[in-house]
């Protein structure tokens, strides 16, 4: 997925015959474009359209290449600070001993610990679905085991031949 750059008109790339001008030490004012240009060429400055929707359009008078580059860095910044919530899957079969209930039991805790949504999936093969009883057995003790480490986000639901029920952490 690729990334859509920004792009922001410049001087006299800006259209509008009117703008808001604003900056460090200017003091916000609307005025035509040509003094706009002309008041960032006295200060060794460009004039950037920062939002072009407004009536008038916002210009700001500032070093373009720094402004680009800070935004790049705050978008950066920002995407760091978000959280990323993975679904981890385990699979269950109405057979899984208990030393194996045991081990996913301890995998699904730690992936809850780590703020990931855990999808318990208990598959019947063949025949079993007639043996529902035992899958069922096998998610209500799942579900009092991690009641403590996450909570079920809807009840348990039959798909086709899967038993399913996701956790998401507390």
């Amino acid at each position: 997925m690729a990334k859509q750059k920004e792009y922001f008109r410049i001087n006299e790339q800006i259209k509008a015959p009117f703008i808001r001008i604003v900056g460090d030490n200017i003091e916000s004012k609307i005025v035509d474009i040509k003094t706009g240009i002309k008041m960032s060429d006295d200060m060794g400055l460009d004039l950037v359209e920062i939002s072009p929707t407004a009536n008038p359009p916002v210009c700001k008078i500032i070093e373009y290449q720094k402004f680009v580059y800070d935004r790049k860095r705050q978008q950066k910044l920002n995407e760091q600070k978000q959280i990323k919530i993975k679904t981890k899957e385990i699979r269950f079969t109405p057979t899984t001993g208990e030393h194996d209930y045991t081990f996913k039991m301890k995998q699904a805790i730690e992936f809850l610990q780590d703020k990931n949504k855990v999808k318990i999936n208990i598959v019947f093969k063949g025949r079993m679905i007639n043996y529902m009883e035992y899958g069922t057995s096998i998610i209500e003790k799942l579900l009092e085991d991690l009641k403590e480490y996450g909570k079920p986000e809807s009840d348990v639901k039959l798909e086709g031949k899967k038993l399913m029920v996701i956790f998401q952490p507390k």
